[in-house]
């Protein structure tokens, strides 16, 4: 027989129906994977792809072999050993979070070991069914209303009449504010707060059982987290040595270029790749939690320290790079350079790190207390560097709080930024190198076709 539904019952069910449906695509909701913003966002692959398009466009009547050389060189250190680099932190970090639960959970498993070994001690003098907790409750209790009205005390301190009720009550409120001092208290007080030795013994056993199976299982993490991390590494070494090899090859066959603009592109590529080489396990004693800034006032003392190491002597814009101070000077070129710790007090990634790494490797000074970008030609004045607005290679280049960069972006409002110039290009532009957390790769490159507009420090 067939049911008439009323057009009421029916919005009813059709409610329940919308409610099913919501509920699951909810539920569903939830449960997808929401992708991770990428490490380059679109802008950036389309400045990639820019980028390569200018350098094949300078490489135009050049030897097909040697161009595609040039070629592969670029995007093997612009994109390929970055990339490498990138996932070999990424697996080191994974290693080293692995290794330290693995310590972590041994450590436990050794602590509910020494916790077992101590109660069967006590098994031993005194039986198993002994309750140590209750017994040193009912001790203070006796020990507290000995010779008093004990049940009126309790009565008003604890609502208990009897001193049962008492022990308890204090056996409770203990529970409640235990320390959890080893793994062993922590499985005894989740069965009972009042247990006796063997049921305490039993509980340990329980929790070394199950500690020994998650060591072992995160032991065995741990190593492949290890044995990826060190692939990783192994990978990235041969991108590394592949691009010496590249290189070099390259660097036989610049002269061999007629065109300006070809024999300069090819001479960045191949400088690019120079400087990554330099780069491995470089300063990573810096502090990655400091921030954008170096937050310390540099002290401005250009006295000569005594016993200063260093030498060098330059005569206007006419000295060499790499220049004459040896790396972490403290005097050179007539001057306190103001290195007192290395590059250690610079914020890992920053500019101003990549700027003392950089002027480092050239054997040019730099100071370990130079401040934020934007401070660095004032206190280069401090200290005795020539600093004005003639850029040379090698020399920092300072751009001001909120200063544009090259009309491409604008430097931080509050830190400024610092670059190290690189290269003068024939058609009088510049090539800088600098770090900063915003770029994917640590240095990144980008030319300024306005260097008259910033400060350079340089000797």
């Amino acid at each position: 027989m067939l049911m008439t539904i009323k057009t009421r019952d029916k919005k009813h069910i059709f409610g329940a129906f919308l409610s099913v449906v919501c509920f699951v695509s909810c539920a569903l909701i939830a449960n997808i994977q929401i992708p991770q913003a990428q490490a380059v966002s679109w802008q950036a692959y389309q400045q990639k792809v820019q980028s390569n398009n200018d350098l094949k466009a300078k490489l135009a009547g050049v030897n097909a072999d040697l161009a595609n050389l040039i070629l592969q060189l670029d995007d093997l250190t612009s994109n390929q050993i970055p990339a490498a680099q990138q996932a070999a932190n990424a697996a080191a970090d994974s290693a080293q979070q692995a290794q330290q639960l693995a310590d972590s959970t041994k450590q436990r498993l050794e602590s509910a070991q020494k916790d077992k070994e101590t109660l069967e001690e006590e098994i031993q003098k005194t039986g198993e069914d002994y309750d140590d907790a209750k017994e040193a409750v009912a001790n203070m209790a006796r020990q507290q209303f000995h010779g008093s009205d004990a049940s009126d005390v309790m009565e008003v301190v604890t609502n208990s009449a009897t001193t049962q009720q008492f022990v308890n009550k204090m056996q409770s409120d203990a529970a409640v504010t235990r320390s959890e001092a080893n793994a062993a208290n922590d499985a005894a007080d989740q069965l009972n707060t009042s247990m006796t030795r063997k049921q305490r013994l039993v509980a340990i056993e329980k929790l070394i059982t199950d500690l020994y199976n998650q060591a072992a299982a995160q032991a065995a993490s741990a190593k492949k987290a290890s044995d990826e991390a060190n692939a990783k590494n192994e990978q990235l070494e041969a991108l590394r040595q592949k691009g010496t090899q590249q290189r070099s090859q390259l660097e036989a066959q610049i002269s061999s270029l007629t065109s300006q603009q070809a024999r300069e592109a090819a001479e960045i590529v191949a400088m690019k790749s120079q400087i990554d080489s330099y780069n491995t396990g470089a300063y990573t004693s810096a502090n990655p939690n400091a921030g954008g800034s170096q937050q310390v006032t540099p002290s401005g003392n250009t006295s000569a320290p005594s016993g200063g190491t260093g030498g060098g002597s330059a005569s206007g814009m006419d000295y060499a790079v790499p220049g004459g101070c040896p790396e972490r000077s403290t005097f050179c070129y007539g001057h306190n350079t103001g290195n007192t710790i290395g590059g250690a007090a610079y914020p890992a990634r920053q500019c101003t790190l990549w700027a003392y790494i950089r002027r480092s490797q050239l054997s040019l000074p730099v100071g370990s207390y130079m401040g934020n970008g934007a401070d660095w030609a004032n206190t280069g004045r401090r200290l005795g560097y020539l600093v004005n607005r003639t850029p040379h290679v090698g020399a920092a280049v300072v751009f001001a709080r909120g200063q544009s960069v090259g009309g491409h972006w604008t430097a931080d409002r509050t830190y400024g930024h610092v670059a190290i110039v690189e290269r003068i290009n024939a058609d009088g532009s510049i090539l800088i190198s600098e770090g900063g957390t915003g770029f994917s790769t640590f240095p990144a490159y980008e030319t300024l076709s306005n260097p008259g507009a910033y400060e350079y420090v340089h000797y």
